[in-house]
């Protein structure tokens, strides 16, 4: 099974201010509302770890994620294994984020593809309670480029 999500969000800001956002690994809880804690560096050679809530019991909580593309100011590319014990093939994402410069600004790029076994039960989770796509994440991320205090959702 396979799904995708994605959509764009224009924003007041250069490039460079975008990337320094999305490369700020430790800030993205103060802007992803999934997260509960975020560490390590975007680069070549880098790691990176989400925290996510407890959950789904063969899902695990903190996920390291294998770096895959960085393009400074463009584009940024990464890929997780939420299955227990890193288990391929019961749910793995792979995340697209892509800076493009429109009119006074830029235009922010986000993507997620998803693959597995579990894909039917969580689309369908997402699905009966009616999460928008992305849900409050695109606006956050935003308000956070542009240095608006953000509000993380209770």
């Amino acid at each position: 099974m396979t799904g995708q999500l994605r959509t764009s969000i224009d924003v007041g800001a250069t490039p460079e201010r975008a990337w320094q956002v999305l490369t700020d690994v430790a800030a993205y809880p103060l802007w992803a509302p999934a997260l509960t804690g975020a560490a390590g560096a975007f680069a070549d050679g880098g790691r990176v770890t989400f925290r996510f809530p407890p959950g789904f019991l063969l899902l695990r909580s903190t996920v390291p994620a294998r770096v895959m593309e960085v393009i400074p100011c463009r584009r940024l590319r990464f890929g997780l294994r939420f299955a227990r014990l890193g288990m391929p093939g019961l749910l793995d994402t792979e995340h697209t984020l892509t800076i493009d410069p429109h009119d006074d600004g830029v235009r922010l790029w986000l993507e997620i593809r998803f693959r597995g076994l579990l894909l039917p039960i969580m689309m369908g989770k997402l699905n009966r309670d009616r999460v928008p796509t992305f849900g409050t994440l695109p606006a956050a991320l935003k308000a956070r480029i542009e240095d608006v205090p953000a509000t993380r959702p209770g």
